[in-house]
């Protein structure tokens, strides 16, 4: 499986090392009101969906850099990757 890198290119998907769901970034304040139940809920509660899923992977053999990846997971295909960095800031709008 090949993951399309970038600021690389191609790389093949052993260069990685999974991190799991995309939804791990983002995280509940702390200090919010319910802040236990929304980490309870970030923390183990995970959904198990066939399809199209983001995801996390970790460019370990590589530049080390933390990569958004959109995958079908029925078929494996990828069909995208942006570096994670750049994901949070276009959600949150700190795009500097």
């Amino acid at each position: 499986m090949l993951i399309p890198h970038p600021l690389l290119g191609p790389r093949d998907a052993q260069e990685f090392t999974y991190l799991g769901d995309a939804k791990l970034l983002d995280r509940p304040d702390g200090m919010a009101p319910g802040a236990a139940e929304a980490f309870f809920e970030y923390l183990y509660l995970r959904d198990n969906r066939a399809g199209v899923h983001e995801e996390l992977w970790f460019h370990e053999q590589g530049d080390r850099a933390i990569l958004l990846v959109t995958r079908d997971t029925t078929t494996h295909e990828i069909l995208g990757a942006v570096l994670a960095r750049d994901a949070v800031l276009s959600r949150t709008g700190d795009g500097t």
